[in-house]
């Protein structure tokens, strides 16, 4: 059965987050794993570039959690000799400039008015440290995806509408692919589970790089960086 495979592979999995949309894309995949949120500090730091924030984000949230659970020392419990920690952010660009969570109603509105008839970037980058029991320190995975979103033309009625359903107010660019937001987008070049906040086909890469067999294949085990995109 597939959720016997990562018990079968002695491994203990941990997601850096709480965000129902990541926990069920990778309950999808049809493994057992526990959630840690990071609770960080997101705040971005100036001149980063989209692909270089959503790493260092992403990897300071699995770092987070990984330190958490070595320090708790029981994560070998239940027969696991190799601890998995993944680590994702996410967020939208538009003319260069990031959107993130709004902090406020007003905020959400003006950022779905600037989204408004235009197509705009999705980020996420996604880092996975790994530890065998037998070995000092643990490897690292980075990577990132990139999607192209167009929204079609919104009305002040929608937006208004919108933002008070409240489903805006803790999603990067103020939207929910997989709800309500739906009904704004026209179109999607590239990963669609990316710009819902998790890319499936690169975690599933990623975890076969970390010795995880999925769906019968393990890739080469070792750091591995993913492709760099412009």
């Amino acid at each position: 059965m597939p959720d016997r495979m990562i018990q079968e592979q002695g491994i203990k999995v941990v997601l850096a987050s709480s965000s129902p949309r990541r926990v069920e894309l990778l309950t999808n995949l049809g493994f057992e794993f526990e959630v840690i949120p990071s609770d960080v500090d997101e705040t971005v730091e100036p001149g980063k570039t989209a692909a270089g924030t959503v790493i260092q984000l992403a990897k300071l949230k699995a770092d987070t959690v990984y330190e958490r659970v070595i320090e708790e020392g029981k994560w070998q419990e239940g027969n696991k000799d190799r601890l998995l920690v993944l680590g994702a952010d996410t967020t939208v660009v538009l003319d260069n400039k990031l959107l993130g969570k709004p902090e406020s109603e007003e905020e959400a509105r003006a950022m779905l008015r600037e989204l408004s008839g235009r197509c705009h970037d999705v980020f996420t980058g996604v880092v996975i440290i790994s530890k065998e029991a037998k070995s000092d320190q643990p490897e690292e995975i980075s990577s990132f995806e990139m999607s192209h979103v167009f929204f079609r033309n919104l009305t002040e009625e929608e937006i208004a509408a919108y933002v008070r359903t409240g489903e805006p107010m803790d999603k990067a660019g103020s939207y929910a692919l997989q709800g309500i937001g739906s009904a704004f987008v026209q179109a999607i070049e590239g990963c669609f589970t990316n710009v819902i906040g998790l890319p499936i086909p690169l975690v599933v890469s990623m975890l076969r790089r970390a010795g995880i067999t999925i769906l019968g294949t393990t890739g080469r085990r070792g750091t591995y960086t993913g492709p760099v995109k412009s």
